[in-house]
């Protein structure tokens, strides 16, 4: 039997809301345990220029509505013919294929507004371990209160920099680090075809995205 990547999703450090460090976390491990070479996974950060992404099959979702997130955060294994998504967010299995979450989670973006389409910043597991730091500033009301509880652990950081969550959800390409892709680039560089997730889904997805 092949060693998990991972732990079981029961098992794995989880805080709502904070999916960038629960990523994090879920890296940090694979380097520590050296359950797979980091050169073959990748951290993705899904957002746009407006905030508003959709996600199906997420945990906090109500039926088959989407959730409309300002970005989320996924890691992808790379090693092998079929890619791998772990989203400790989904409610689909943990981890799944790429193909099933970009047909089930993703879906397609043809009936969708333009402001509502997704972007993708795919960022090397070492550089993320590098270079992220977040000092949860984004997640304190006005007041200091918090608008959703904390990690227990200390916030991440770096020696030189105790917050750069932004550059990473920016989608601008000349900023931060990793490449930037559309929805049909980054399915078309890691499952080959950007039609795979539409086909499946286009009939479940329309009711729901045709307002927006």
């Amino acid at each position: 039997m092949n060693r998990r990547l991972v732990p079981m999703r029961e098992d794995c450090v989880y805080t709502s809301c904070y999916c960038e460090e629960n990523v994090w976390k879920l890296c940090d491990y694979v380097r520590k345990q050296r359950t797979a070479p980091l050169k073959h996974l990748f951290v993705i950060f899904i957002s746009n220029e407006t905030r508003t992404v959709p996600l199906w099959k997420q945990k906090s979702g109500h039926g088959d509505l989407p959730v409309i997130w300002d970005y989320h955060v996924i890691l992808l294994q790379a090693d092998q013919s079929d890619c791998l998504v772990y989203d400790l967010d989904s409610t689909l299995s943990f981890p799944c294929s790429l193909k099933l979450y970009a047909a089930q989670t993703l879906r397609s973006e043809s009936d969708i507004r333009p402001e509502y389409h997704r972007k993708f910043r795919v960022v090397p597991v070492d550089s993320f371990l590098l270079n992220f730091a977040s000092d949860r500033s984004h997640m304190r009301n006005s007041d200091g209160s918090w608008k959703m509880p904390p990690p227990t652990y200390a916030p991440i950081c770096t020696a030189d920099c105790q917050m750069n969550l932004d550059d990473f959800i920016n989608m601008d390409p000349a900023i931060s680090w990793g490449v930037v892709f559309s929805l049909n680039h980054f399915l078309q560089r890691y499952i080959g075809s950007p039609s795979s997730s539409s086909a499946s889904s286009s009939s479940s997805s329309s009711s729901a995205t045709r307002s927006w």
